[in-house]
């Protein structure tokens, strides 16, 4: 939008919004806080800068009126004062800024609101509700992600996503703003890796189906390794599965990070995902990807069991960081059960890059064709 100035300081703000008239106001990413927006408004020669607090996947400034994104809140303080000093009569311009909408349209991943026929809900994910409809007559999934610091944290990597297409990453086709954000994917119809395995068990899915899904999170993961990319929340839930049963890694659009990234402190990490060293330093690496793939591959040899069964989240942190791994899922091939243990190296670079991950199980696969 053209009021929001990015990461600019207080003082900065209150030197662009001079000469200080009444309701003049613009919105800046907090530098002492990154992540956090502060409101900027101009009343009787001063300006006062709100912090906008984020809660419960809202945004408010008052406890009082909570919203799902910064435009709401913008619109109903253009009519309602509130707890500020006046209500919002002019936006400040950004100079020379192109809005994410014109960015987006320049490269083609804006999509035309028109041509979008919404379908049923067939699921709740983490960041919004999550729907089937129609595009352009394509059938497509539609993700809803109407808070503010979520979506802002997506369309900063739809630089990243227009770079990445490969067979066994979930094909972002474009997004559309309008009640927050609409992201546009294909529409994988069997759902998420977890269920299809739990729905199905071991008489409708082969070893070998098993050995397929392996590689073709391995492939995917493999791509974005190659971009120099991370995950950081690589797990079966994330795992979705394609008509003619091809298993596509999802969620990278939100998680992408290039080399290493430090998770922020208010983010919940999955610990029995996530590798020790991690939890410990927040610092998410491709070692650490690699540790989380491995725990996904126990996933699906034991069927969607959750991992480390009978054990709270407590209990596997403390486990993990005296040595335990866990015990191999019944009837795993035991190659397989070695290359789990190889993600779970206490050491991360003694870990097998996805690379030499995908040789490994391309072996194995040979073994059961042959």
């Amino acid at each position: 939008m053209p009021w929001f100035h990015g990461k600019i300081s207080g003082p900065q703000a209150a030197s662009k919004l001079r000469p200080m008239e009444d309701g003049l106001f613009l919105v800046r990413e907090s530098i002492r806080h990154p992540g956090d927006f502060v409101l900027c408004l101009c009343f009787r020669q001063n300006v006062f800068h709100y912090r906008v607090i984020f809660r419960d996947n809202k945004l408010t400034i008052d406890h009082k009126e909570f919203f799902y994104n910064l435009i709401d809140m913008i619109e109903f303080h253009s009519k309602n004062k509130g707890a500020l000093a006046t209500v919002l009569l002019k936006p400040k311009k950004k100079d020379g800024a192109k809005s994410a909408e014109t960015k987006l349209l320049k490269s083609g991943w804006l999509l035309d609101l028109s041509k979008l026929t919404l379908g049923q809900a067939i699921g709740e994910g983490e960041f919004g509700a999550v729907f089937e409809g129609e595009y352009g007559g394509q059938r497509v999934a539609i993700k809803n992600i109407k808070c503010d610091v979520t979506a802002q944290a997506f369309l900063e990597e739809t630089s990243v996503m227009t770079n990445l297409c490969h067979k066994n990453l979930v094909q972002l086709l474009g997004v559309i703003l309008h009640n927050g954000l609409y992201i546009i994917t294909e529409l994988m119809t069997k759902g998420n890796l977890v269920n299809f395995l739990r729905s199905r068990g071991r008489l409708a899915v082969s070893a070998t189906q098993l050995l397929r899904f392996a590689l073709d999170v391995c492939e995917g993961m493999e791509h974005l390794e190659s971009k120099k990319l991370l995950h950081r929340d690589l797990a079966a839930r994330n795992i979705l599965v394609s008509e003619d049963s091809v298993a596509k890694v999802s969620d990278f659009g939100l998680a992408v990070a290039k080399v290493s990234s430090t998770t922020p402190d208010n983010l919940k990490l999955p610990v029995k995902w996530t590798a020790p060293e991690a939890l410990k330093t927040r610092k998410i690496t491709t070692h650490s990807d690699v540790w989380s793939y491995g725990v996904l591959l126990w996933e699906i040899f034991s069927y969607g069991r959750q991992p480390y069964p009978k054990m709270t989240v407590s209990e596997v942190r403390e486990c993990v960081d005296q040595g335990y791994r866990m015990e191999s899922p019944d009837e795993c091939p035991p190659d397989v059960y070695t290359i789990m243990t190889s993600c779970w190296e206490t050491d991360p670079k003694k870990r097998p890059s996805f690379h030499k991950l995908r040789d490994k199980l391309e072996q194995e696969f040979g073994r059961y064709e042959a």
